[in-house]
């Protein structure tokens, strides 16, 4: 599982700001979790061969009151899933007595701790970090969010000790599946009716502090591991459902997944928390099925209000299998499961350059892409470039002002000639350099 930093302090120190710097962009809002006053924001960061997840929170006051009494809530649930907390102080203010009684309480809290001094930018490093000392939380790091300045080395000291990029998870051939979805939408409930209590075999992923559960199920001849995101205990031979939503655990099993298995309650409204989850399973390129839960019970109205919700809030999932199912009752798993290995096959499919190319020219010489200028862009041959999820790339001449909406066709139509149902598929284009450029 990649490590998480969860950054945490005072307000106004520029915590989001470093959390820009460590997720290199603006936009890396990964989910939020709504209904609250203040959202925790989740992103991906990586440091030379390590990669981490980051969590911005709102602000820690201990003895705030009003909105900063939810903001402080969002933080501590934060620092629970934590692996490790980088502390942020404002060198232009000095140590203040909320900065003495968070970082009392991050003590307190077991966590690892590596203490930021921003807004040091212009000043004498060591004059600007010497009175935070007295925090007690090691050597404090004088850093600038806004310029980078010193950034690398407070993450290095923050995943100490964490192993480089990891090899991607063995299982001897089992297919890994993530069950992912909102609170109480029956992801436990589904994992129970697919293993069975005779068939489970439980134990805790180690280096976590959440204690994600793997579940093994072989199933006529085939195995899994099914990834639980739901809080699942095994006690005797009877399991403890616990519903609670851990964003960190979720983006943990989708990224350790092959398949995501994105379970929906058809007795509720799609959320945009089923959206972000859906978006990070696209984000990272794994293959997805849609189990929308609870269809027993429901009448033709609201049967038909429901699949329109879904064909609207998730049409970027459109290459997904949607099934209508019952997790108590078992109605419609199986087919849950063969889509599962459907898409599993596609997500690893191999696509022999020739295939490809025929498939290129096909496609072109049945629709050419626009014109940009007084030129249209040439593609001439293709070949692939990845696998979990397919990578196309596309090589020609003038490829840069290929629109999406072309690109949007051609991996359509890829789609159809190799049938690959259930994964993200990703084009790329690479053009060839003009010899009479200069």
């Amino acid at each position: 599982m990649k490590p998480t930093l969860v950054i945490v302090g005072r307000p106004n120190v520029g915590k989001s700001t470093l959390f820009n710097r460590l997720t290199r962009t603006r936009d890396a809002l990964v989910a939020n979790v709504p209904g609250l006053t203040r959202d925790r924001h989740y992103g991906a960061g990586r440091l030379g061969g390590r990669s981490y997840l980051v969590v911005d929170t709102g602000g820690l006051e201990p003895e705030g009151q009003g909105v900063f009494v939810e903001m402080a809530k969002q933080a501590r649930t934060a620092i629970a899933e934590a692996d490790a907390v980088v502390l942020v102080t404002d060198a232009r203010e000095g140590l203040t007595t909320r900065d003495a009684a968070i970082a009392e309480e991050l003590r307190r809290g077991g966590r690892r701790v590596v203490l930021a001094v921003n807004k040091t930018e212009g000043m004498d490093a060591e004059i600007a970090i010497a009175e935070f000392h007295e925090l007690g939380l090691g050597a404090p790091h004088a850093i600038s969010a806004e310029h980078g300045a010193g950034v690398s080395d407070l993450v290095e000291a923050a995943l100490a000790g964490f192993p480089d990029e990891r090899e991607p998870v063995d299982d001897g051939g089992a297919i890994r599946i993530a069950i992912v979805g909102r609170p109480n939408a029956g992801k436990s409930t589904l994992v129970n009716t697919l293993v069975g209590e005779e068939r489970v075999v439980t134990f805790d992923q180690p280096g976590t502090t959440r204690d994600a559960i793997d579940v093994e199920l072989n199933l006529k001849g085939r195995r899994y591991v099914l990834v639980d995101t739901a809080g699942l205990r095994r006690r005797g031979r009877v399991f403890e459902s616990v519903e609670k939503f851990s964003v960190v655990k979720t983006l943990q099993a989708i990224d350790s997944c092959n398949v995501a298995i994105l379970v929906l309650d058809a007795r509720a409204d799609i959320a945009d928390q089923d959206a972000h989850i859906a978006g990070f399973i696209l984000e990272r390129g794994r293959a997805v099925v849609v189990a929308v839960n609870k269809w027993d019970g429901l009448d033709a109205y609201a049967r038909d209000m429901a699949k329109r919700a879904i064909a609207r809030k998730l049409k970027f999932l459109s290459f997904a299998q949607i099934h209508y199912i019952s997790a108590r009752e078992g109605r419609g798993v199986a087919k849950v499961l063969a889509s599962v290995d459907t898409a599993y096959r596609a997500a690893m499919a191999k696509l022999p350059t020739p295939r490809l190319t025929r498939a290129l020219i096909a496609a072109v010489e049945r629709q050419a892409p626009p014109r940009s200028g007084m030129s249209r862009p040439k593609l001439r041959y293709a070949h692939q470039g990845g696998s979990n999820p397919p990578i196309v790339v596309v090589h020609g001449s003038g490829l840069k002002s290929v629109p999406e909406s072309y690109r949007r066709y051609l991996e359509a139509d890829f789609r159809k000639v190799f049938r690959l149902e259930g994964t993200p598929l990703r084009i790329e284009f690479k053009s060839a350099r003009n010899p009479f450029v200069d």
